[in-house]
């Protein structure tokens, strides 16, 4: 039993280390007590790809940098059933553009976008002031544990 991320690149506009995106997946997971056999999809796709998902979804017009695809409502536990945590789908080409502005680099802003994503299928939101500051905290936490003492 192990909690496994499948990362898949299906776009081709930016470079995607995809070992290490899913490897970053993995240790946010495992930092937020995911147990058990569990699994994640990482998905990098181009603008028109999550401009789909954004409308089909979201009712959102336009390409975004992220959604995420909550599946199952509890989270593994050890010894427990096999649990299908979700889809994160990330734009490697809206990461780019947005990085200057945000996070500063092309891979800082991908970083950012695998953590906000997996903790928005963990169950978190940011969609009152309190809960925005409780994941933000929680992103820069888990981004300077495993992502920028990495670099």
């Amino acid at each position: 039993m192990a909690v496994r991320v499948h990362v898949v690149d299906e776009q081709t506009d930016r470079p995607v280390e995809a070992e290490r995106w899913g490897a970053l997946a993995e240790a946010v997971l495992h930092a937020e007590g995911v147990e058990g056999d569990a699994e994640l999809s990482l998905l990098f796709v181009d603008e028109a790809a999550i401009a789909a998902l954004n409308e089909r979804y979201l009712a959102h017009e336009g390409p975004t940098d992220v959604l995420s695809f909550p599946i199952d409502d509890e989270p593994a536990t050890a010894g427990g059933p096999p649990v299908l945590l979700g889809d994160v789908v990330i734009c490697p080409e809206v990461a780019h553009r947005n990085a200057p502005a945000h996070a500063g680099t092309y891979e800082d802003e991908l970083a950012l976008l695998v953590v906000h994503g997996v903790l928005h299928v963990l169950g978190m939101d940011h969609e009152i002031p309190e809960e925005a500051e409780v994941m933000e905290a929680r992103e820069q936490s888990l981004l300077a544990a495993h992502h920028r003492a990495a670099s």
